[in-house]
């Protein structure tokens, strides 16, 4: 279990939890109300800081529910807390329901914060090709889905 000291910026806003054993996300709230017309985005704070040690990022994810049921989704998703940072959780929200203004009211779940360890890369630059790999140059699409016979040609995966 790893600690991470938070600080509540309003004090009605309960501190992250996990809904479920298991869990790999917990939920955030909104600190403000917000009507989000279609196609519309917001940030919207959390009313949380935290410092997280070094070797982690916070990761910010959509809510699956939200998503399913009313279209919206993080802009930035996953939007990404690094260990340096000490100012509020917030989260840009947008509406990409057709038709419906989304309503969010304080203290709604709006967000899931993952933390994970990340590493530092110290890169290595190389003159020639990579090491060889299974998957080769094959991006987008390569491995399936909707390329078509020409990215599979040319390499780019569609």
């Amino acid at each position: 279990m790893l600690d991470v000291s938070v600080r509540r910026l309003d004090p009605e806003v309960p501190l992250p939890a996990y809904a479920h054993p298991g869990d790999a996300g917990c939920d955030l709230v909104t600190t403000e109300d917000a009507d989000v017309a279609p196609g519309e985005r917001v940030v919207l704070g959390t009313g949380l800081a935290m410092a997280l040690p070094d070797g982690y990022a916070a990761f910010v994810h959509p809510r699956s529910g939200l998503a399913a049921r009313h279209g919206v989704s993080l802009v930035n998703a996953p939007g990404t807390i690094d260990a340096g940072y000490r100012g509020e959780v917030r989260v840009v929200v947008i509406n990409h329901d057709p038709r419906e203004v989304l309503r969010l009211r304080r203290l709604d779940r709006v967000a899931q914060l993952v933390v994970q360890r990340v590493e530092q890369v110290a890169w290595r630059e190389v003159d020639g090709d990579l090491p060889g790999s299974s998957r080769g140059t094959g991006g987008h699409g390569s491995t399936g889905g909707f390329a078509t016979e020409a990215d599979r040609a040319a390499g780019t995966g569609g």
